[in-house]
């Protein structure tokens, strides 16, 4: 074995992760994050106790999964469990939302909406507040360890581990009525699987956030790799403008070579794009899988530029071939509305239009009809003939309902259910308990002397005596082919 082929079998198929200082900045980007830091964890602790009045009998806990009564609750929404079809949308609809982002401009995502970045963002905050900025918690992990590190480290993990629980409770109180469940958590009366799941949630939360960080974003998280292959050369990226850049040279060196006439760029190699980026990647090697877009080098950048007079974003969202087009003397262009992503509007427009539409349109009452098979059909002695069906009636509201049964399709045709009067109209009605539903045997009867075919459409209605709703369904009414 040559010394070369030695060499490439002694290479580490591991490396261990280099634990990551991100240090503070200040800047647009930095404030957009904690803006939308502060909105998304506000709405998540405090959405559960809010309240919206839906009438009696019903929660009035505004966002709520109410599992033991198989009730998804969304503000005015009321989602059964025969209607999975409104997440499988909703998923749809975020997948389209993330693919036109990233089309727009690459993981931004990741950058400033991702639970991971959001957290992780406040879990940096309370380190930084014990433990200080990048060199301070440097030296400290450095340093033997003192009584001054050790109250501080705990103070952090105690907030860090506040933070956690609180993260975990939250979310159990999105299945319960949040002033209920909280007292009874406080009280210790609580079920069982609230502590399960908050001890669970707790860990996760600590543990990701506070613990992993960046690993998350490089090897949990499938998204860098499916992002990667759905981008284009026209997404926005946060890009090194090396046609400015390079050659980087300090400020001195800098003067020194544009007074000889040489080129010098305005790169000066500081390391602050570095220092900033909470995943440790130097942006200035090129476009990485470790890059979540978040913009804080550009907000590092600037602050440098600002204070050497040079112009800001020499580190911007830009593409790789606008860089080449400058290069060459060429306009940069920027295209954010393009054929990709208005297929992509276009598709978020018909899902999201299609889940309006059902939800406008859709009903608090149901029916389904079957056809008994055994016998298909029954002629009566005085050469009438009967079909039976059962007949489901579905009441999605909290409160008895009263359905009258008619049918319609054929001359003379008339409905009764087994069991239940008629009303003084004949019709036979049918009361369904609140939120269930009851099925019933129904008779179709069809007159001697009425011409009919083998099998013909009718149609069997449901009509609500109180709100006025009316459910159809359609089936087939068999008859002898001799009766014609």
């Amino acid at each position: 074995m040559s010394t070369a082929e030695a060499d490439q079998d002694d290479i580490p198929l591991f490396a261990a992760s280099r634990k990551v200082y991100p240090q503070s900045v200040s800047g647009p980007f930095r404030r957009a994050k904690w803006l939308i830091l502060v909105l998304c964890l506000g709405v998540y602790y405090l959405l559960p106790f809010l309240r919206w009045d839906r009438g009696p009998y019903l929660p009035n806990q505004a966002v709520l999964a109410d599992i033991a009564n198989n009730r998804f609750y969304f503000f005015f929404i009321e989602i059964w469990p025969q209607e999975v079809y409104y997440f499988t949308g909703l998923l749809i609809l975020a997948s389209f939302i993330l693919f036109l982002m990233n089309a727009v401009a690459g993981r931004v995502w990741c950058g400033y909406l991702c639970p991971q970045t959001v957290w992780t963002d406040l879990f940096l905050a309370v380190e930084r507040f014990f433990e200080g900025d990048r060199r301070e918690r440097m030296r400290r992990d450095a340093e033997p360890w003192s009584v001054d590190t050790l109250w501080r480290k705990t103070a952090k993990h105690a907030v860090w581990l506040i933070i956690a629980w609180w993260t975990g409770g939250a979310w159990v109180l999105y299945f319960a009525d949040a002033p209920t469940l909280v007292r009874e958590l406080a009280t210790f009366t609580a079920p069982l699987s609230a502590y399960v799941w908050i001890a669970i949630l707790t860990f996760t939360t600590y543990a990701l956030a506070g613990i992993m960080r960046e690993q998350v974003c490089k090897y949990m998280c499938p998204w860098p790799r499916i992002q990667a292959a759905l981008t284009d050369d026209e997404a926005l990226n946060v890009t090194y403008r090396y046609d400015r850049g390079e050659p980087r040279v300090s400020v001195k060196q800098a003067a020194k070579l544009k007074a000889q006439g040489a080129p010098a760029g305005d790169c000066i190699d500081c390391f602050q794009c570095v220092a900033v980026c909470p995943t440790g990647i130097d942006i200035r090697d090129g476009a990485q899988i470790d890059c979540i877009q978040c913009g804080l080098c550009i907000d590092a950048c600037d602050t440098v530029m600002t204070k050497i007079g040079r112009p800001n974003r020499l580190i911007a969202y830009d593409t790789d071939g606008n860089v080449q087009r400058r290069l060459a003397g060429l306009a940069a262009i920027y295209r954010p509305v393009r054929l990709r992503t208005l297929v992509y509007a276009a598709l978020i427009a018909v899902v999201g239009g299609a889940m309006l539409w059902q939800l406008a349109t859709r009903s608090t009452a149901g029916i389904s009809v079957l056809h008994e098979r055994a016998p298909l059909f029954v002629t009566l002695s005085d050469g009438s003939i009967r079909n039976a069906y059962a007949v489901r009636l579905l009441n999605k509201r909290p409160e008895h309902r009263p359905f009258a049964l008619t049918v319609s399709g054929l001359p003379g045709i008339r409905i009764e259910a087994v069991g239940i009067a008629p009303s003084a109209d004949l019709r036979p009605v049918v009361t369904v308990e609140p939120d269930s539903s009851r099925e019933v045997r129904v008779l179709v009867t069809v007159p001697a002397g009425v011409a009919l075919a083998p099998s013909q459409a009718i149609t069997i209605t449901a009509s609500d005596l109180f709100a006025g709703e009316t459910v159809r369904a359609d089936d087939h009414f068999i008859a002898p082919e001799s009766h014609r």
